[in-house]
């Protein structure tokens, strides 16, 4: 078993579109804006990955906490100023122990992404 795709809900489509696509570094895989359906949105980090679905849903938009992404990156150091240098304000450096460091900023939607 693979887990597909997560559905995020959202008000701000393009915007979110934009976030995982040029801050996160994802590729839109299918974009249904056009078709005349719900507009939706899939983007991943290659072929047959796992997805992040945006769902463009003004009445039921993400409203929760306790929800986080989580993307590995090369240097957790330098993702961090990157991400202080675009303004999204990211928490301190997280290291529940000595092999593990991260830190969270959010989407557009209020959901939690870390870099690790």
């Amino acid at each position: 078993m693979k887990i597909e795709h997560i559905t995020i809900n959202t008000a701000y489509l393009d915007a979110s579109v934009a976030f995982y696509r040029d801050v996160i570094g994802l590729e839109i895989r299918a974009d249904f804006r056009k078709t005349g359906g719900m507009p939706i949105v899939f983007l991943s980090n290659g072929e047959g990955e796992t997805c992040i679905e945006l769902i463009e849903n003004k009445e039921n938009v993400y409203s929760g906490s306790g929800l986080s992404i989580g993307f590995h990156v090369n240097d957790v150091n330098a993702a961090h100023e990157l991400m202080t240098n675009k303004g999204f304000n990211p928490t301190p450096m997280i290291s529940p122990n000595p092999n593990v460091k991260f830190f969270f900023i959010k989407d557009p939607n209020g959901v939690n992404i870390q870099f690790m």
